[in-house]
């Protein structure tokens, strides 16, 4: 029974980790740019004395799905998509480097352009737009004004890059690092589309599907369980003889 028990509770908490991904990528389902996440187990054998029959599931760091997600046309100057692979470069809240597919930029009080409240990285560092009258962002990321005086200013040149995404992490507040620290160098043929805007690559149908699949697993799992422990009370009287 004790075998049985390990198993079965090993995996019940595989299965409420797995449902809390999939409820974050429901969450996350109208997030530009987001990436969606799923869960990853193996089994290993219990270490100890007698025979090496007991196995646990065990949950490993979750994985992120990369496959790029719709772009949708808005027509904002301000809205970047990537097409194809890549990222844009922004600085975390430690003002490290870290990256991003959200292209819903903005322009705060002090003229940084930024990605979801965080700082652009431009080539060289973060960008400040100055006051003008219009703007427009290139295919490469260089960034475009016309002064109130009239003429055109380039101001810079946002960071584009494209790092091999096996070496990529994903943290908390949903940017991308690289796993062994550093930054990523500049990539001149990821490519942005301006007046665009990546959707989430989550599919809410499938999530919903797989939430349902494994609160079902869940409910088995605690049958199991009891079955495993009433079993065990079971075997405990015949051993007592009562």
């Amino acid at each position: 029974m004790e075998r049985y028990i390990y198993t079965t509770m090993t995996g019940a908490l595989h299965t409420l980790t797995a449902q809390r991904i999939h409820a974050n990528n429901l969450a996350n389902v109208g997030t530009t740019g987001f990436r969606r996440d799923f869960e990853r187990a193996e089994s290993y054998q219990v270490q100890g004395g007698g025979f090496e029959t007991r196995f646990l599931s065990q949950t490993q760091a979750t994985g992120t799905d990369f496959t790029p997600g719709r772009l949708e046309t808005t027509g904002r100057e301000l809205d970047v998509g990537i097409r194809g692979m890549g990222f844009i470069a922004v600085l975390d809240a430690n003002g490290e480097e870290a990256y991003t597919r959200a292209g819903n930029l903005e322009i705060d009080n002090e003229g940084r352009l930024l990605s979801q409240g965080r700082e652009v990285n431009g080539i060289g560092g973060p960008l400040v737009i100055p006051d003008f009258q219009a703007i427009s962002i290139g295919q490469n990321g260089t960034v475009s004004v016309i002064p109130p005086g009239g003429g055109m200013l380039e101001v810079g040149q946002i960071k584009l890059v494209n790092p091999d995404i096996a070496g990529l992490t994903k943290g908390a507040d949903g940017l991308f690092r690289l796993a062994e620290g550093g930054e990523a160098p500049e990539d001149p043929n990821v490519v942005l589309v301006s007046g665009h805007l990546e959707q989430s690559n989550v599919n809410a149908v499938d999530e919903m599907v797989a939430t349902m699949a494994l609160s079902r697993t869940f409910e088995i799992q605690v049958r199991m369980m009891k079955a495993a422990d009433e079993n065990s009370a079971a075997g405990g009287k015949l051993v007592r003889g009562s």
